[in-house]
């Protein structure tokens, strides 16, 4: 078996491209040499070609699952696994797609060639298809994510349960808490993550290449999230290990990338906690190929600002608080942003229950997302605030607590432009929850789902009837209109006359 797999792995590897013709012996001496074998036996009797082909000639991305389950089942069988739990296995397949990739010059110099002679587009397109070729994205994993759209009194939210992260086993989990503390790589998004063969702690990255870009006169790096929550999904990050910051420099930087990539959006998560990303010790944006529906709701309201008559401005209908700027000038929409991030890092509104600080803690901060539109640039600016209290000890402007059946993680820059990002655990759950109300059962009995169970005697109300036909489309449209509930309590501003008009009182002081 592990002779018939390397040969259609390096049939996969010519016909995805990862492998030239010339490179074949080359690659197939290389997969001999990590599974400790002295030669290829003869097996002229299968054509690895058509093993991981269609009838087009294109691969079977399932395939490539197969072939590598199999090699892990051999590796593990013959001792050249640590264990055989998802962590080692995830570790060690990483070290055989390693054998099929191009050097990180290599890519890059054909990034950089498809760039200058056909389009940025061109470009993206390879690395983007080489990221998943390369199984850095794991397509077969990706496919495993629930998604669906949840229509919404704010337009169209995505909603997705995240099910392609693999869960650690306690035996994993074990060795991780005993491994030798490392700083290298300091994070996930170092540029020595480039190569590494990781450790139970640390994915391994053997088949992960980065594409270095400059932006606003400093080096950085582009690659795919390997988790693509959406089309294209891509990490733009700071060769230096330094931590999350939103200043003026933060918009240069993103209109100088929109501008280089002009079919990309890109956006910055907030650098205070709460309302920051997963990451802040590393700075870094996430773009990509889609729109958003935050991209796609229109402006309510406009207004200008002294001095910045030339600036479109206003305020876009959205559950959070969002003020959208456009036109011609990028210097000019970064000169507005700024004056407005200085004055939204200072503004203290009591009535609004908005403090620029508290006890010396800074609470005001912007997510910006910016992009191209057309032949205008713009740029969202979503103003945030990360105070507690006691009744909100998460946050005020967080998911609060009669959500947190269905999201209570924090809202970044992916959910505040529409996307929920929801916990796996929702897939078993929402299964079981549809069963118990088909069979008239008392949720409150249940241990798992008495979280859900006001929430269900809430939304049931609605319904005439909710049966087999139904259920399913049911639950879906309800919990899209969590999250929209959920952005709604992330939003400074509530969406109510009175939110409004405080949202009004802090444009006042702009000019």
């Amino acid at each position: 078996m592990i002779q018939k797999r390397i040969r259609e792995l390096v049939a996969y590897g010519l016909s995805t491209g990862l492998v030239e013709p010339e490179d074949k012996i080359y690659t197939t001496n290389r997969l001999l040499e990590l599974f400790c074998l002295d030669e290829l036996e003869d097996c002229a009797d299968m054509d690895a070609k058509d093993a991981v082909t269609g009838k087009d000639g294109s691969f079977e991305p399932e395939y490539l699952e197969e072939i590598l389950s199999d090699m892990l089942d051999y590796a593990c069988a013959n001792g050249l696994m640590e264990g055989d739990s998802i962590v080692y296995r995830d570790l060690f397949d990483t070290k055989i797609m390693s054998q099929l990739m191009p050097r990180p010059s290599q890519v890059i110099a054909k990034f950089k060639d498809l760039y200058e002679h056909q389009s940025p587009k061109a470009a993206t397109d390879f690395y983007y298809k080489l990221s998943q070729d390369s199984d850095y994205i794991r397509r077969y994993r990706i496919k495993k994510d629930m998604k669906w759209v949840a229509p919404t009194a704010y337009g169209d939210l995505d909603i997705t349960i995240n099910l392609s992260k693999p869960e650690k086993d306690p035996k994993a989990i074990a060795a991780a808490k005993n491994a030798k503390q490392s700083g290298y790589p300091k994070c996930l998004l170092c540029m020595e993550n480039e190569g590494y063969a990781g450790r139970v702690n640390h994915p391994a990255r053997q088949n992960h290449r980065i594409i270095p870009v400059v932006i606003n006169d400093s080096k950085w790096g582009f690659q795919y999230s390997p988790y693509v929550y959406y089309n294209e999904h891509c990490i733009v990050f700071n060769s230096q290990h330094i931590p999350m910051k939103i200043e003026k420099a933060t918009f240069c930087k993103l209109f100088d990338f929109v501008k280089q990539f002009p079919h990309y959006f890109v956006g910055s998560n907030a650098d205070l906690p709460i309302v920051g990303g997963s990451i802040l010790s590393h700075d870094h944006f996430q773009g990509g190929n889609y729109e958003f529906a935050m991209a796609k709701a229109p402006l309510e309201c406009m207004f200008t600002v002294k001095g910045f008559e030339d600036v479109n401005a206003g305020i876009v209908n959205w559950p959070m608080s969002v003020i959208r700027l456009s036109g011609d000038d990028t210097d000019r929409i970064i000169e507005l942003a700024d004056l407005i991030l200085g004055k939204w890092r200072g503004y203290t509104d009591e009535a609004a229950f908005v403090y620029a600080e508290t006890d010396g803690e800074p609470h005001n901060t912007i997510t910006p997302i910016a992009r191209k539109r057309g032949d205008k640039y713009e740029m969202d600016l979503v103003l945030r605030n990360n105070i507690t209290t006691a009744e909100h000890p998460l946050g005020v402007y967080h998911p609060h607590a009669n959500l947190h059946h269905i999201k209570k993680e924090n809202i970044g820059l992916i959910e505040v432009m529409g996307l929920a990002v929801l916990p796996a655990r929702l897939k078993e759950e929402m299964q079981l929850l549809k069963k118990a109300m088909l069979e008239g059962a008392d949720l409150r009995d249940d241990e798992v789902l008495e979280k859900h169970a006001d929430w269900v005697d809430e939304f049931s109300q609605k319904y005439d009837q909710i049966d087999e036909s139904n259920i399913d489309s049911i639950v879906e449209a309800e919990i899209g209109l969590v999250f929209m509930q959920v952005l709604e309590d992330a939003g400074v501003y509530k969406r109510t006359e009175e939110g409004q008009a405080a949202f009004k009182r802090f444009i006042e002081t702009l000019s």
